[in-house]
């Protein structure tokens, strides 16, 4: 399988803007940490650009033709992906890579394109996080496998999710040097920002039950879940396991790694906790990403307004 920062077969272009590719993916690997699944998905996006453009120009494209791009030139590249059945929400990441690329080529005087920075996506429908009820999210950590040690990992891993409401790349980044477990766990998340996170005794017992059967491993370095070979375990890994969940306990097409971290919010919401600390918990820079989980509970926020507004009491 290609690095997710290496150029492709897909990639048309000349050498120049092919080199300028590789660095700024390797910039969003190594410098801005961008996880693996984003950076596959810009090198694709930025990719069908590239070939796009092959075609649409009529030869392969290089920085001076990159700069002289004009807006009908973009609109063609969306029009030709809406031709192709792509929905709104992939036309608006690969506008988000192409930003993102431009933004590089000019910050490193390369190429200038005034109209790559005023591109503008698609207005896409707010969408309510799809949370698994309390049985389901259970049921989900119920793990059995043939292999007992990944059946434990499975199932530490899967406890922090829904537990600790990890993101799955937080969760599989964590090393050996987060040992001995405590109360809490700092988690690095989105742009590298640690913040610190509650273990509640279930998830603590989850991943020492793992550690007492995984196999031994040295250094603080070493990642906390490995695979079968011993290196670190993949997020693929992760989503075939809930996908097999799905089937054998009928679980709804929802259940996926990331509906356990939208679980976790919910049901804090659900219980009371206050949408600050929420915010907190998920580590999400802005309290409008936090607020989405507010659509999920609206009745019972209306309860509450009932209950405690002085208008509503009178």
């Amino acid at each position: 399988m290609a690095r997710p920062h290496a150029l492709t077969p897909g990639f048309v272009a000349r050498a120049d803007a092919q080199t300028a590719a590789v660095a700024w993916l390797d910039r969003l690997r190594h410098e801005r940490r961008a996880a693996r699944h984003t950076l596959d998905g810009y090198a694709r996006d930025l990719g069908a650009f590239l070939k796009f453009l092959a075609g649409h120009l009529g030869e392969a494209a290089d920085l001076a033709a990159l700069a002289k791009l004009e807006p009908a030139d973009f609109r063609a590249f969306l029009a030709a992906r809406r031709a192709e059945g792509l929905a709104a929400s992939s036309n608006a990441r690969a506008l988000s890579a192409l930003r993102g690329f431009f933004a590089h080529l000019a910050r490193e005087g390369l190429a200038e394109n005034p109209h790559a920075a005023a591109l503008r996506g698609p207005k896409l429908p707010k969408s309510v996080p799809k949370a698994l009820t309390a049985a389901d999210a259970a049921a989900a950590l119920d793990i059995d496998d043939d292999v007992p040690w990944i059946a434990a990992r499975d199932k530490a891993v899967l406890s922090l999710l829904y537990g600790a409401g990890l993101r799955i790349d937080e969760a599989l980044s964590l090393n050996a040097d987060a040992l001995p477990l405590g109360e809490t766990l700092r988690v690095l998340g989105k742009g590298r920002k640690a913040r610190d996170v509650p273990l509640l005794p279930e998830v603590r017992d989850a991943i020492a039950a793992y550690l007492r059967l995984r196999p031994p491993s040295t250094g603080n370095a070493a990642p906390l879940f490995v695979g079968v070979k011993g290196k670190r375990l993949r997020a693929e890994i992760v989503q075939k396991r809930l996908r097999a969940l799905r089937l054998d306990l009928g679980l709804p097409d929802t259940a996926t790694p990331h509906a356990l971290r939208h679980s976790f919010a919910t049901h804090l919401l659900g219980a009371g906790a206050d949408l600050r600390a929420i915010q907190e918990l998920l580590g999400h820079a802005s309290l409008s990403t936090t607020q989405r989980y507010t659509a999920v509970d609206a009745e019972r926020l209306l309860d509450i307004h009932a209950a405690a507004h002085p208008r509503a009491k009178a």
